[in-house]
């Protein structure tokens, strides 16, 4: 298989970051990518193994996850600078999901702000060496004879494998195709990925850890209006603005649709904490204020297409 990374404003950092995570996850004792058989920089050309993709099953998400874990464990302490550090929400993201909720007319409890900042300092603090793709997504994967691979690295970073573990409950967010699983594949994609993660890493994710980072992960992907459109819209505009007035259909769900079960999500993961008490309560109401808005909106896929 040969790729050609296309002309662009950052057409040599994806060709670069797509490299360097391919080196990386080679590492591994069992690789969940493709093999570089040879690369010419100067035209930005991978030539990779190639991988013959079958339908997935109906629970893929537990291969998939565990072979998300063999990724991520692939990452070393010794491999800060390799790639750029994960990035998560920001200031104006904030901002900018106050004003939507200001916008439904849904009531922001004083020292909201304050809350938020405080999930945006753990993200960005979050411990981690974690190899992350940066956009594994349904399509993304290959299914094959021998396991779930992974291709299409132009995003790759470091960081914690939470934050794209969350993929799964917040409902793949950089991703074309939203599904939402059911609680008990999630369940055994979760443990099938804490069982690879210490089988790779001979380290435990203990519960109370993965709760708290899951939950923070998921609130983080729930800030980002970024995480509404495809990759070419980002960073030009406030999508979340845009929400009262217009919905706009990305793949197999609405911008809508998307938020509507990301704040779902948010508002159950939330119950209980008190360091987000103020989160679970606004995203619970303005998950009921966009569906008595619009009552006609379906939920998003349960099923990837």
């Amino acid at each position: 298989m040969v790729k050609q990374v296309v002309d662009g404003p950052d057409a040599e950092e994806r060709y670069a970051r797509e490299l360097a995570a391919l080196r990386l996850a080679a590492r591994g004792e069992e690789p969940v990518v493709p093999a570089l058989l040879g690369v010419d920089p100067g035209e930005r050309v991978l030539v990779l193994e190639h991988l013959d993709h079958r339908r997935p099953p109906g629970d893929w998400i537990v291969a998939y996850a565990a072979a998300l874990a063999r990724l991520h464990a692939a990452g070393r302490p010794e491999d800060a600078g390799a790639l750029p550090r994960w990035r998560g929400p920001d200031e104006a993201d904030i901002d900018s999901f106050l004003s939507l909720a200001g916008a439904l007319e849904v009531p922001v409890a004083p020292g909201m702000s304050g809350e938020l900042d405080g999930l945006v300092h753990r993200l960005g603090q979050a411990p981690g060496h974690a190899l992350l793709h940066g956009d594994p997504c349904p399509g993304n994967d290959l299914h094959t004879a021998d396991g779930t691979k992974f291709i299409d690295f132009e995003q790759a970073s470091l960081g914690s494998g939470l934050v794209e573990l969350a993929y799964l409950r917040i409902g793949f967010p950089t991703c074309w195709c939203v599904t939402a699983a059911s609680a008990a594949p999630l369940d055994r994609a979760e443990s099938a990925y804490r069982t690879a993660w210490r089988t790779a890493t001979g380290t435990e994710l203990h519960d109370d850890d993965l709760t708290v980072g899951l939950t923070d992960a998921c609130a983080g992907w729930l800030l980002q209006g970024d995480a509404l459109v495809e990759r070419a819209r980002r960073k030009t505009a406030d999508h979340l603005a845009r929400i009262p007035e217009r919905d706009w259909k990305w793949g197999t769900a609405t911008a809508r649709q998307r938020l509507i079960h990301r704040l779902g999500v948010v508002g159950r993961m939330t119950a209980g904490r008190a360091d987000l008490s103020g989160l679970h309560r606004l995203s619970t109401d303005m998950r009921h204020r966009m569906l008595t808005r619009w009552p006609k909106l379906p939920p998003v896929p349960s099923q990837r297409p």
